[in-house]
């Protein structure tokens, strides 16, 4: 298991503070946690004596009136992924469709419950784009289905019109269909959360990248009933503590927040792109917070920005990509502008 955003253990390595360490191995909103959730963080130290509320309600309910749920849908988790190890445990499927690369929680969940996993592998002459045709082909005979969009490591998009074609064939199929938005927020208008009337669509929302909640791990889920009902006959209690419910009910009614994340995203991502180009260095399109780069020899990159204190996501591990490829993530123009000239120095 390798993720981005070890930097206790990268700090340790190279013996210095965490905080010497600059992370672009974790695609985190750089703006950091919306003041309002911070607010009501400091509300709710009073409460800590109490248990957390079993099902997270507070939260639960304002992401229902949010974005329209029916409220006994939807189900929080300590992050999203408790949610697909949880979907995993309590559905126990035994063909699995994951697309490759992509993230690698949904390998490891499925055959952590016993399930048999099969790939569809993504071209890298397409650009790393899952193909909507392909994966449909590719659902056929498969009980449970992963879709991450938009997808991580490469950041492509499929719209909100594709998606929903592939929501129809899971139904026709009987293939649950879990659709990952991990980092929707960047992209609202392709989400499918809300879809009615679809018992083979499930949708899972994460707090962590856009509202820059790693540390508290939060994140929820859309299910069709019956699925929302057996996933809480296996669910853990107190999962999801009270500092987390508070502040995630905070950040989504935050628009100031949103409004300045996507104004910085815009600005430094236009910025990257024009100094990667000049570097000579390929980059995938991306319409969310980080991007997959061809470096050629990823390990000796990586390498040689931690001698700079830079930490880049090594994505050798991401199951179809090799050793050609690393992830960045985009931060503030001061942190990119580092991160460059430590790229040109590397290369």
């Amino acid at each position: 298991m390798s993720h981005g955003g070890d930097v206790y253990r990268i700090a340790e390595r190279l013996g210095v503070p965490e905080r010497r360490v600059m992370d672009f191995s974790a695609s985190i909103n750089p703006l950091g946690m919306p003041k309002s959730s911070i607010k009501e963080i400091k509300k709710a130290m009073s409460s800590l004596g109490n248990y957390p509320d079993l099902d997270a309600g507070i939260f639960a309910l304002k992401v229902s009136d949010r974005f329209g749920l029916e409220p006994g849908r939807v189900l929080v988790g300590n992050g999203s992924t408790e949610l697909i190890y949880l979907i995993l445990r309590a559905l126990s499927p035994h063909r699995v469709l994951v697309t490759s690369p992509a993230f690698s929680e949904y390998e490891r969940a499925s055959r952590a419950a016993g399930a048999k996993v099969f790939f569809l592998k993504v071209k890298r002459k397409n650009g790393y784009r899952i193909e909507p045709c392909e994966y449909i082909n590719a659902m056929k005979g498969a009980d449970l289905a992963f879709l991450c969009n938009p997808n991580n490591p490469t950041g492509d998009v499929l719209e909100r019109d594709e998606v929903m074609e592939v929501a129809k064939s899971a139904r026709r199929e009987k293939c649950l269909l879990v659709v990952d938005e991990a980092f929707i927020d960047f992209v609202p208008g392709a989400s499918v959360l809300g879809v009615r009337d679809n018992p083979y669509l499930i949708v899972l929302r994460s707090m962590t990248k856009f509202y820059a909640m790693a540390g508290l791990r939060l994140g929820f889920g859309y299910f069709p009933a019956g699925v929302a009902g057996r996933l809480r006959a296996f669910k853990e209690p107190w999962s999801v503590n009270t500092l987390a419910e508070r502040a995630g009910a905070a950040a989504l009614d935050d628009t100031k927040h949103a409004r300045m994340t996507f104004e910085l995203m815009d600005a430094e991502k236009r910025y990257l792109e024009k100094r990667l180009g000049k570097i000579g260095l390929k980059y995938y399109p991306s319409r969310v917070n980080f991007y997959l780069i061809e470096t050629g020899r990823a390990n000796e990159v990586v390498s040689g920005l931690l001698d700079k204190r830079l930490l880049v996501r090594d994505c050798s591990n991401f199951r179809g990509l090799g050793n050609g490829h690393i992830r960045i993530a985009v931060r503030s123009r001061r942190d990119n502008a580092m991160l460059l000239n430590g790229l040109s120095d590397v290369l």
